[in-house]
């Protein structure tokens, strides 16, 4: 039984900051060599955000939060985190946290169709 659950989302004022986590659970790491965020935003198709791999400390970031998204990871726990900085209105959607298992170079195009595990979305808001 896989399961991914997304936790953090909320509401905060324009600039402002906040951490989404994802916990996996039911999987080895066999099966989650690559984890990622994606998000929905309105008027907009889903979107990678970041990727991580787990072979390496390479990240993958959309242009939009390149430079105020990280990506980071704790394989041990089956966590991976969003760390949002400097948060505009246009960030507001629902976030997902997803895994699979990929090569580090196929990881870095965090290609959706990759994704086998998909969480169910936490929300965020920005205003």
């Amino acid at each position: 039984h896989v399961q991914l659950v997304e936790s953090g989302g909320g509401s905060v004022q324009a600039g402002g900051s906040l951490r989404l986590a994802c916990t996996g659970s039911g999987y080895t790491y066999k099966e989650t060599h690559c984890m990622a965020w994606f998000r929905r935003t309105s008027g907009a198709a889903r979107e990678a955000v970041a990727s991580i791999h787990i072979g390496g400390p390479d990240t993958y970031l959309a242009d939009a939060v390149k430079g105020r998204f990280n990506i980071s990871r704790d394989s041990a726990k089956n966590m991976w985190y969003l760390q949002m900085t400097e948060l505009k209105p246009e960030d507001t959607g629902m976030y997902y946290c997803a895994a699979g298992s990929m090569t580090t170079r196929l990881c870095m195009q965090s290609p959706a169709a990759g994704f086998v595990f998909w969480g169910q979305g936490t929300q965020v808001t920005v205003s």
